[in-house]
């Protein structure tokens, strides 16, 4: 393997952060991953908090970080990592998002509706992969979770990976909401691997209670906060209506690649007999999205103009949360008012009124666990292990209803 190319980003979060390996500069290097530039990390959160600009580039490159640390930490207590092993993880960390698309569960709901972004994550490093000559064949193995080192795969993607690690941190600096700060640097130096499983040494046990804790007040105070839920809602309503006046063949202005998927219904399927569907998904960022919305403000649909005049100059759903299900009555009250102020059909009332549901699970024990080794070599979960009861309640979901109102 050749020498690394002595390559530094300077990066808010972490300061200096020093290129791994040749393969990961190539691909950072590549147009797909530039593409993530073009991507915001938190969506619509700059609605709430204008600091919250930062992209999904940032991310991975800081999730890239914490890998190189943590392969460092976990070959320190005599763990056997090849180099070729640290190549592949670090290069399936580096990816792991790349498959995302502009706004991605607006997206996801609406304009690829049948394909989750892991998977076009994973149809993007298959054919990277191609264009590298197989280079990529063990970091597709470690994503996939097909490799014999199961540990390497929970680095990537598991309750205590990279990703988290970074974002919460990350997202906690550009959004200014200190309850998200998390001792990454101290939890990764405490990892461990026992039974090709990762654990985390006891002397970190608090370190992953705060970890815990951080995950739920970030859900509830940033990634679902009534604010940004009321703006992401206005978005897939936005992109529903024009989906729906597409499918009726009314021609809307939007930048050639969103035409593609507007005006076509692609499964997963589709994406592996038309391999351009790819190349044409890789052209979408949240520019495309911003520039038709602000386009349909002009057009002729009233429902369309309404929602995309007010997203764009934030006049945003009014948002209702409470811990029981909305009653029918209560909707169909809302969307009689409406239709008689918009002068909409019943059908056409559900732009206007709407509802959805957010949950908060800051930690799922029967997915997967964040074990906590003791000096005896005994092995716990973490809820078992902590003594602070918070923990245990954390690991129980929190689900609320929202009644959004267009008034």
């Amino acid at each position: 393997m050749s020498s690394p190319k002595h390559k530094i980003f300077n990066d808010p979060v972490y300061g200096f952060i020093t290129l791994p390996n040749n393969l990961a500069l190539d691909i950072i290097d590549h147009p797909w991953f530039q593409r993530l530039r073009r991507i915001r990390q938190l969506g619509m959160s700059h609605l709430v908090y204008p600091g919250a600009l930062h992209t999904r580039f940032h991310h991975a490159m800081g999730a890239m970080h914490l890998m190189t640390q943590a392969i460092e930490t976990l070959r320190s207590k005599g763990h056997s990592i090849s180099e070729e092993e640290a190549e592949a993880v670090t290069i399936a960390i580096l990816l792991h998002d790349i498959g995302h698309g502009p706004f991605s569960h607006a997206l996801e709901n609406t304009i690829v509706e049948e394909v989750h972004h892991e998977e076009i994550s994973l149809l993007f490093m298959e054919r990277l992969n191609q264009e590298f000559k197989g280079k990529l064949d063990l970091a597709i193995k470690i994503f996939t979770n097909t490799y014999k080192k199961k540990f390497l795969h929970q680095l990537v993607s598991s309750q205590l990976d990279m990703d988290r690690l970074d974002y919460l941190n990350r997202d906690s600096f550009f959004t200014g909401v200190s309850e998200g700060v998390v001792g990454s640097e101290r939890i990764i130096k405490m990892l461990d691997v026992v039974k090709d499983h990762l654990v985390v040494e006891e002397k970190g046990i608090y370190s992953i209670e705060k970890f815990i804790i951080a995950r739920r007040l970030m859900y509830w105070q940033v990634y679902l906060h009534k604010t940004v839920v009321a703006a992401e809602l206005m978005l897939i309503n936005i992109l529903k209506r024009a989906k729906e006046l597409a499918m009726k063949g009314k021609k809307l202005w939007c930048t050639p690649s969103l035409e593609v998927f507007l005006y076509g219904k692609f499964n997963r399927i589709d994406f592996d007999m038309d391999q351009s569907l790819l190349e044409t998904f890789a052209r979408l960022d949240d520019y495309d999205i911003i520039s038709s919305v602000k386009a349909w403000m002009d057009g002729d649909d009233k429902i369309l103009k309404k929602l995309c005049t007010d997203f764009i100059n934030r006049k945003l759903y009014k948002i209702k949360l409470d811990r029981s299900a909305i009653s029918k009555d209560v909707i169909q009250q809302q969307k009689q008012l409406a239709m008689k102020r918009f002068h909409v059909s019943e059908k056409e009332a559900d732009y206007f009124v709407c509802t959805t549901g957010l949950t908060n699970n800051a930690y799922n024990p029967k997915n997967d666990k964040i074990n906590i080794l003791f000096k005896t070599g005994e092995v716990m979960d973490i809820t078992e292990a902590s003594d602070n009861l918070n923990i245990s309640a954390l690991a129980k979901p929190v689900k609320k209803h929202v009644l959004a109102v267009i008034r």
